[in-house]
């Protein structure tokens, strides 16, 4: 297992975190039983993964009460950093959602006891709060840092406006800022890319990934032709949306052929393409069932070649948006490392315009 420093931090990650939101759950997602989901604990950890994610609204707290039951035996909390989340609502009252001091604070303390253990690894707000001031979203999360709550803080689900929001309030006061954001990104989707990437490697965030088969689409079992019997989408699970199923098609056309062609699955194609993305920390797996699993950690040693990333690439390249075309045009001769990451691929394609 490879390991990679979140941001700026000190802390090491593997390059595959363990998604626990189908403990405890629904069918429309997967429902992971207490007792399969402690397997594919142990799974992951033989592996040699070390990060665990979770939210207190995955199930309403049940995924948190049994990833910490988990932890709690056979010495696997000394194993394992945990990753929780807050923001949405957890209660009747009108202070039982968001990002204020007092639900920030309260759901730690609530988090804590389910995942029985005395403090977070890495704490994340789950969504913006557009209600709540900045300031005091950041004074409660370095609150919860220096009082030995918490380790480390993140985000997930900001935009590049909202991160540079909130990182500017923190350093204003001195207080902690975010090692990390955990971001959607995957083949079907890379609106990452335009600020989201960019700005996680200019201000030294690690990248997170939420979802990367685009919710079971990568997989290899959706085709133009066909359609599995079972999984989140053909429950109605609408995330994320589908705005260009041609295109999506064809992306999944060059997946199946890669994966055909060495031998693995398309799962696997997806994941390591991730992982070979700039700026990209670590991946969140997730199954319905064990064999999913393995099939998903066997990403971490898989190498895609330089040909195959760059069908994957083309297949898979978004528009680029104003003022990223408008750059390219007339800032090429003071483009940054960072730019060009973005904007260097497209070169070819202007030129010919």
């Amino acid at each position: 297992m490879e390991y990679r420093y979140l941001g700026r931090s000190g802390l090491k990650v593997s390059v595959l975190t363990m998604g626990t939101m189908t403990f405890g759950g629904s069918e429309k997602i997967g429902n992971t039983s207490p007792a399969d989901a402690a397997r594919q604990v142990d799974l992951c950890l033989e592996a040699g993964i070390n990060l665990y994610d979770t939210a207190n609204v995955y199930n309403a707290g049940v995924s948190e009460e049994i990833l910490g039951d988990i932890l709690k035996e056979n010495g696997r909390r000394q194993k394992a950093l945990i990753a929780t989340k807050v923001r949405f609502k957890m209660g009747d009252g009108p202070n039982d959602i968001g990002l204020s001091r007092h639900h920030i604070i309260e759901q730690c303390k609530a988090s804590l006891k389910r995942l029985k253990t005395d403090v977070i690894d890495l704490y994340q707000v789950h969504e913006w709060d557009g209600k709540t001031p900045i300031e005091e979203t950041m004074e409660a999360l370095d609150t919860l840092v220096r009082h030995g709550h918490v380790r480390y803080i993140g985000c997930s689900n900001y935009s590049g406006w909202h991160m540079m929001k909130a990182l500017m309030a923190a350093e204003k006061r001195g207080g902690q800022r975010f090692v990390s954001q955990q971001i959607h990104y995957s083949l079907h989707s890379r609106d990452a890319e335009y600020e989201l990437v960019p700005v996680s490697q200019d201000q030294g965030l690690g990248i997170l990934v939420w979802s990367p088969l685009a919710g079971g689409l990568l997989s290899g079992k959706y085709r133009r032709d066909s359609e599995p019997d079972s999984g989140r989408h053909v429950g109605g699970f609408r995330e994320p949306p589908v705005y260009d199923w041609e295109k999506l098609y064809s992306v999944i056309d060059t997946l199946v052929a890669i994966a055909e062609a060495r031998g693995v699955s398309g799962a696997q194609v997806a994941l390591a393409w991730l992982l070979g993305r700039p700026g990209v920390t670590s991946v969140i797996i997730g199954g319905r069932n064990e064999s999913q699993f393995r099939d998903n950690i066997a990403a971490a040693s898989f190498k895609l070649t330089a040909e195959e990333r760059k069908r994957l690439d083309d297949v898979s390249r978004p528009p680029l948006l104003y003022p990223y075309w408008h750059q390219s045009f007339s800032a090429q001769d003071r483009l940054s490392p960072v730019d060009l990451d973005l904007i260097g691929p497209y070169a070819e394609e202007f030129s010919r315009g």
